[in-house]
């Protein structure tokens, strides 16, 4: 049985987005995005902007599951609340459609897709191309999302 996964990387500035499609082991690139902010907008805007963007794409696409990264804590506290913000702005838009929704850390998500939770970004890419050769993320925040997918895919269905 297929079934879609909606995988984010939150951030205020820039919200990364990516579906795949699972059927057993197999998966594949469906469709990835980035939802872009503009930092001249008031902050409810902006996570309004990022709430109706994302509900947009769950409506197109009806996922199944929705698989966040977790928070992070920075050593600016006011950088952590931002990325709060969009979290809670993507979960909303899941909690609306009744997706169940998974968390997953960032050192996790690397080390499924990798087999290190300290990969960088080029070998995160390399797995990407590899295990999703349909998709070229136009940004590291797509690329970060899909493998937020892929990892839930790996470990829950």
């Amino acid at each position: 049985m297929q079934k879609l996964v909606i995988g984010i990387d939150p951030g205020l500035n820039h919200t990364g987005w990516g579906l795949i499609k699972t059927e057993g082991s197999q998966i594949k690139y469906v469709s990835s995005g980035t939802i872009n902010t503009k930092s001249t907008e008031s902050l409810p805007d902006r996570i309004h902007f990022i709430y109706q963007s994302l509900k947009e794409v769950i409506i197109e696409y009806s996922p199944d599951y929705f698989a966040i990264e977790e928070t992070f804590v920075n050593k600016n506290p006011q950088s952590s609340m931002k990325l709060g913000y969009a979290r809670a702005a993507a979960i909303l838009a899941a909690t609306n459609s009744q997706i169940p929704i998974y968390e997953y850390s960032a050192k996790y998500v690397k080390k499924a897709i990798v087999g290190s939770g300290n990969a960088d970004k080029n070998q995160i890419a390399f797995m990407l191309k590899t295990l999703l050769p349909g998709a070229k993320p136009a940004s590291e925040d797509e690329a970060d999302a899909l493998a937020v997918a892929i990892s839930h895919s790996n470990t829950r269905l």
